[in-house]
Parts: C-alpha cells; structure tokens; sequence
C-alpha cells in the first residue's frame, strides 16, 4: 500500500483518484511514499528517504525546495493549466474592474451619508467616467495555458492583444488566437500597453522584470496587473508611478504592507485559483499523475524530471532517478545482464543534471541484485514496480 502525505486541504474530488484499497491517504503520515501539498512551505522539511514524489496542485512551486529533490531523486509534480481558466476570468474581470474605475466608485458611494444619496451619487458620477475595452491594447508577459487564454479573451472582447513569451511551446503557440500579435522584445510591448499582465514564474531573470528602468515605458495611463508572483515587479518603481499618475492602476493578487489602501491599488488575497473548480481540477490532476508514477514509473507535469512514457512489458519494471553522468545506463544494464534477467524494454530520458530510466524486465529480479543497483554511484532513487 502506497502512504500518501497532504500537507493541505486537497479537495475530495482529487483524493479519489487514490483508492483506499491500494492508497494510505492522511496528514499524519510519517514516511510517505509522496506527499501532495498546495501552498504550505516545505523548505524546512525533513525528506525522508522513503520519498519519490511531491504533488503541488497548482502550477507555481516556489514552496517546494528542488534542488533538495534532486539530491534524493524526488520527482516533483505540477498542474499546469488546470487553474488557468480560474486566473483568466479574474483577470478579464480586474481589466474591467480598472477600465471602469469599479472599485473606486464603488468605496465613493458606501461612504456617502444616507441623506440625499440620489442626487449626490448623480453629482459624483463624472469622476468616475471609464473607458471601454475594444481599441485598447493588452500586453501580456508570459504565454503558459493562463496568458494564451487571457490573450484569446481579451482579442474577442475587442482589444488588440501583444505577448511575449520567448519560451513558448509549440502546442501553446497553436492555442493563440490569429490575431494575438508577437512581441520578441520586452521594451517593445511595454510601450504599447494600456494594459499589461504578468504570467512567469518567480525565477532569477523574471526578478524585477518590472522596473524603474522600462515602467516609464508604460504609456500613461496604464494599467498594471501581477496575478503571477510577488517580485516579479520592483514595487518601489510602481509606487513612485502610481503617486505620479503615470501609471492608472495597480491590480495585485499579492498584497503587502505598502501598498494596501493606495488609493490606485486594486489588491486581492491571493484569489486567481480559488475557485471550486480550480481546485478539483488542480487535485486531479495531480492526483492522477502521482498514481500513475507510484504504480508505474510515467512521468508527465515534472518541474525537475524528463517527461518520460513507456507502457508496460515485463513482470516487473525497475524505477530509476539517477545523476546525468556517462555509462549509467551501461553500468545498470550490466548488473542486470549478470543476473541472467533479460531486459524487455528501456527508455532513459534527462533533463539538466537528472536522467531517469524505466527498464521492464522479462523476470523478477533477486533482492541481492536490487541492491547492487542501489550501491551504482549515481543512483539517487530505486524502485520496483
């Protein structure tokens, strides 16, 4: 029976995908064959050596140390894609939200006296004149499934749409409306944006990626939107533009301590995902693919292994993270070889320092030789399946 660790509440939906017959499913599992989180911070976790796999329902695994996963051969999982029609509504709905100064004129009437409210509100109303969609130009930062789908939206609600996305993939490219236009230079974007929307990870080079450098390149006027990470924009520039009027708006789903209650800051706690259908979908999904991983070995939505398929052909299939060096495959081949079990299929794949073999073995391999695989330097992490 697999143990399986939640560091969260994971929706109910997503856990029945891992059977009780076959599952150990808790949050007070003590040595868990995989532990499946959402937001909770496992820096400071001791990994046991039991561990194979971490599940984060959601996309963004900032909370996950991975070079610690590395180390001991943990594959770590995601769910991309599965929130993302959860953050384009929210999005869509905070470009609106800035476009007709909602939020605004919404505080400006709950805070005016009882008294005579009709004619107040019908005096006021001219400051809170707003523009409409069609014509204005989004840029958005980032094509994952989110920002093509926030692209495609916002192109059939009328506006002129611009990403930039250097990495993108070939099956998100396909996705993209026709009429979303390319950008291959940052700067480029950014001067012609009344809106734009950020949709990286928080990683080294997307630091800052908003800064006092290039926001004075934002048209004046603009609309800023951060429904990826906190850091991906230099806070201080963008508070310095919002006090100047340079810059409309400031739509946060990551609040902090100075900006709350700016009167140009429209922040929200956190809410892109958090829909019950995001959710479900996130657990799933996630759910799914630990599954298939524990029974067998298939890799499909790792931030730090190879995607790797094979379908099974053999009495047993032999799971193996090891190191990225030479004659791995050779020197596990060999130990096989000599026990005299013939091999029915290999498939070894890599990604960056990682290399990953699934090997299906026409017998059942003697405890004696599993250990003298697990003694090859390099090894990280065996299983038998």
């Amino acid at each position: 029976m697999f143990k399986i660790k939640i560091l969260n509440n994971i929706s109910a939906t997503g856990l029945k995908e891992l059977p009780k017959n076959n599952y150990d499913v808790s949050a007070d599992i003590n040595d868990p064959d995989a532990i499946l989180v959402r937001s909770a911070k496992m820096h400071d976790m001791k990994i046991n050596d039991n561990l194979k796999a971490v599940g984060r329902a959601g996309a963004g695994v900032n909370n996950i140390p991975i070079d610690k996963m590395n180390e001991k051969g943990v594959v770590v999982f995601n769910s991309p894609g599965a929130n993302a029609n959860a953050v384009k509504e929210l999005v869509i709905s905070s470009i609106l939200l800035s476009s007709r100064n909602i939020c605004q004129a919404w505080n400006h009437v709950n805070n005016l006296p009882l008294d005579n409210l009709k004619n107040e509100v019908e005096l006021s109303k001219k400051n809170y004149i707003g523009s409409e969609l069609p014509g204005k130009t989004l840029g958005i930062i980032g094509l994952g499934a989110i920002g093509v789908q926030i692209a495609n939206s916002a192109h059939n609600l009328g506006m002129n749409v611009i990403g930039f996305d250097p990495g993108i993939t070939i099956n998100n490219a396909w996705q993209l409306n026709a009429g979303v236009k390319k950008s291959s230079n940052l700067n480029q974007l950014l001067k012609k944006s009344d809106f734009v929307s950020f949709h990286v990870p928080l990683v080294e080079a997307t630091k800052n990626l908003l800064n006092k450098e290039n926001i004075c390149l934002l048209p004046k006027g603009a609309t800023v939107l951060n429904f990826a990470r906190y850091g991906i924009i230099d806070e201080e520039a963008l508070i310095k533009a919002l006090d100047n009027k340079d810059i409309k708006y400031y739509i946060t789903d990551f609040p902090v301590d100075k900006i709350k209650n700016h009167n140009r800051v429209i922040a929200l706690p956190h809410l892109g995902a958090s829909t019950i259908e995001a959710e479900n979908n996130c657990a799933v999904m996630v759910a799914r693919q630990i599954k298939d991983y524990l029974e067998n070995g298939n890799i499909v939505n790792s931030v730090n292994f190879p995607e790797v398929i094979m379908p099974r052909n053999g009495k047993q299939r032999i799971i193996i993270a090891h190191k990225n060096i030479p004659n791995m495959v050779g020197q596990i081949s060999t130990a096989i070889a000599n026990a005299k079990i013939n091999i029915n299929d290999l498939l070894n794949k890599s990604k960056n320092e990682i290399a990953y073999s699934l090997i299906d073995l026409e017998s059942k391999i003697p405890n004696e030789v599993i250990n003298n695989l697990r003694k090859i330097k390099g090894v990280l992490n065996l299983t038998i399946v």
